[in-house]
């Protein structure tokens, strides 16, 4: 029996061994099974099967001027230990649809982005992601344009195209009307000094629910995390000092919750008991493994990456969509590290 270089069976040995002819084996393994009966197609998937047949997709790209490849085109997500679900959510979907999910990493070098644009460009995929980590704006290249496109975790000014994006003032409104509901009436935040959008709107979220309660935003309790080495902030730990110190605090991310764990234990405060503290991310290598537990604002990275595929498979498929700008939801996730404030005796040094 005759096989394709490299061992692999070819449709004719297929056809040879089932005793039908090339173009009925292909039309069986193409799905096209009305016109056969039911013995002859079974005898022919099974042929396939035992000798592990697989089409060339090459060859049938070239007929059908279809390649079912999607190209993923990111900053850093490859190299992101936490925004592996985002990769695996849109490669699910991808999956499910028939599509195989090429992707590219650039580390946010203009230069090597051009040249990964232009390599998967080549290859003849039928849409593209463009992502980006951290919720950011960005600039389009003109050659995303040529095919269908969406953003993922990104958006763009001009809404040229469709996009997905976090809820950063719902989630970050979630975690301090928890806290609020707790009995906490002085919040303090822990920012991030980055001007990235979800830094700009999760602060904007924490003023307007502060002042949607009744309470004043007072912006000595906004501290900024140099995330300097070392497992604790010298920011945090001077803003726990004192009577007039916060009960509660809002952190930016899971990463500067961590190091405020380690600023409020250096000044001998215990959690949930003296301060409250609510994070964001709800990373799986911190937030369940503290002690106590962190509450926290999920990150959606899987649904946004199976919502980008959703609607780009939709685009390939010839679907006029608007190019709607998607805020996914945030929801948070409670665990142990919140309590109800009690009265502050006492400066603490």
């Amino acid at each position: 029996m005759t096989k394709e270089t490299g061992g692999r069976s070819a449709l004719r040995d297929v056809a040879a061994a089932a005793g039908v002819s090339i173009t009925t084996a292909s039309l069986i393994l193409n799905g096209k099974t009305e016109s056969f009966s039911v013995s002859t197609v079974e005898r022919v998937q099974g042929v396939a099967r035992d000798l592990e047949y697989r089409p060339n997709v090459l060859a049938r790209s070239l007929r059908t001027q279809r390649t079912h490849t999607i190209g993923l085109i990111s900053d850093k997500i490859a190299t992101t230990p936490f925004a592996g679900a985002m990769i695996r959510g849109a490669q699910e979907a991808a999956w499910k649809s028939g599509h195989i999910l090429v992707l590219m990493d650039t580390e946010g070098e203009r230069d090597l982005e051009e040249k990964a644009l232009e390599a998967i460009l080549d290859r003849r995929v039928e849409g593209l992601l463009y992502a980006r980590m951290n919720h950011q704006v960005v600039s389009i290249p003109k050659s995303i344009t040529l095919l269908p496109a969406v953003l993922l975790d990104a958006r763009d000014p001009e809404a040229t195209l469709p996009s997905v994006v976090p809820d950063e003032l719902g989630g970050a409104g979630s975690a301090v009307r928890h806290l609020i509901e707790q009995g906490h009436s002085r919040i303090g935040y822990v920012q991030n000094p980055d001007p990235v959008p979800a830094s700009e709107e999760r602060l904007a979220a924490y003023r307007s629910t502060l002042e949607q309660a009744g309470l004043d935003y007072d912006p000595s309790l906004v501290v900024y995390d140099r995330l300097e080495p070392g497992g604790w902030s010298p920011e945090v730990k001077d803003l726990l000092i004192g009577s007039d110190r916060p009960t509660a605090l809002f952190c930016f991310n899971d990463l500067t919750a961590l190091r405020a764990y380690q600023s409020a234990r250096r000044v001998g405060l215990d959690i949930p008991d003296d301060i409250s503290i609510v994070g964001f991310d709800n990373l799986e290598t911190i937030a369940p493994w503290l002690d106590p537990g962190l509450t926290t604002v999920q990150l959606p990275h899987y649904e946004m990456g199976r919502w980008a595929v959703e609607r780009l498979e939709r685009m390939i498929d010839g679907e006029d969509l608007p190019a709607e700008q998607h805020r996914m939801e945030c929801p948070l996730v409670v665990r142990e590290s919140v309590g109800i404030p009690r009265v502050i005796g006492s400066d603490i040094q």
